[in-house]
């Protein structure tokens, strides 16, 4: 119906050219009959009228070009900037006819052929982010299954060899002593399941931190008191600095719990014999410094980024029963890590810090 509407209407280019043809073709006879009465001779009548009729031969080529010519090239420059991508171009004609219809249905196609690719693009970005996450899992699930499989020797072979030696052992003493070796030996491997388990989970972005807000020190205070003053048959010699007012932070309590654990249990397990452990929290402008210092062996200074890999214990023997998963720092900076906290450790005189960072909150 619009289509019949613009063929018998008077907005189309069909009907603007038929018009301006049978206008053109009056203006020629009228302009021929009125240089006929024009009191001057023959000759000079027809150059007065080849005047007129180049005038008006002129005039037509600049409507034409006016209504044909120019809105042509306007969709054709437009056209080949769509063609070439290019998702600045528009095309500007607004007029009733055919070429204004053109024009629309060009800015139509490219805006939608724009979100089209847009959509595309968006997708292959998430296909690509599929992939890589796929391709991360694979390389953690074959690192999680070495890695358990290489540290699972040690314990595995503690209690098969025990295991064993409960057949022939006739001490009830004894076998007492060997079904304990096994049970912690046993207690090891869960542990140390457990912490690659949510380790490897933690690196994968398949556990979310949560939010809360909580008072830092309060949590301090308890973790501590729980792990250092409340432990029983102590051989170290604890001291603390805390602030006397509450300081708040935003954060997954839980994990800012797991590495308050983590770290004063490193410091435990590396204290020398009657030697001391420090805990400190200090305050600056809106940032809280927690640092926890053991007395004992120092960590070589090329060993210092190693310590928050996976498995490291520097020079502990394997079969030390305070040596741990290893699995504990590198909880600790996978952690911090996400919440982009700055943390690390340091030689001190006599022993090593470990040290973070973290904003407050009113």
């Amino acid at each position: 119906m619009k289509e019949k509407n613009m063929i018998l209407g008077l907005g189309t280019v069909r009907k603007k050219v038929f018009l301006l043809s049978k206008l053109v073709g009056g203006i020629i006879i009228l302009f021929y009959m009125f240089t006929q009465e024009l009191p001057v001779n023959q000759n000079s009548a027809f150059w007065i009228w080849l005047t007129l009729l180049i005038i008006v031969v002129t005039g037509v080529d600049v409507l034409l070009g006016h209504f044909i010519s120019k809105p042509l090239n306007s969709i054709n420059n437009t056209a080949d900037k769509m063609a070439q991508l290019d998702f600045s171009a528009h095309c500007e004609i607004k007029t009733n006819d055919e070429f204004g219809e053109l024009a629309h249905s060009l800015n139509v196609m490219f805006a939608n052929l724009q979100e089209a690719l847009k959509k595309l693009e968006i997708a292959n970005t998430q296909l690509k982010e599929d992939v890589a996450q796929e391709r991360l899992l694979l390389v953690q699930r074959k690192e999680l299954v070495d890695s358990l499989s290489h540290e699972m020797k040690t314990p595995l072979g503690i209690i098969r060899a025990y295991t064993e030696g409960l057949k022939d052992e006739t001490d009830e003493e004894k076998k007492q002593q060997y079904m304990d070796v096994i049970l912690s030996a046993t207690e090891r491997m869960n542990g140390m399941i457990v912490s690659l388990l949510d380790l490897s989970a933690l690196e994968a972005g398949a556990i979310k931190l949560s939010e809360e807000r909580f008072d830092f020190i309060e949590i301090v205070e308890t973790v501590a008191g729980r792990l250092l003053i409340d432990a029983p048959s102590v051989d170290y010699h604890f001291s603390y600095e805390l602030p006397e007012e509450n300081f708040f932070i935003r954060a997954d309590k839980y994990r800012i719990e797991q590495v308050l654990d983590n770290l004063i249990e490193n410091a435990k397990k590396h204290v020398s014999d009657e030697g001391e452990i420090r805990l400190a929290v200090t305050h600056g402008k809106n940032m809280l410094r927690f640092s926890i210092y053991n007395q004992g062996k120092l960590i070589p200074e090329k060993d210092l980024p190693k310590i928050w890999m996976k498995f490291y214990r520097g020079a502990i023997p394997q079969s030390d029963s305070r040596s741990g998963s290893g699995l504990g720092l590198a909880i600790v900076a996978q952690i911090l890590s996400m919440y982009k906290a700055d943390y690390g450790v340091q030689n001190l005189p006599k022993g090593v810090e470990f040290y973070f960072k973290f904003p407050t909150i009113t």
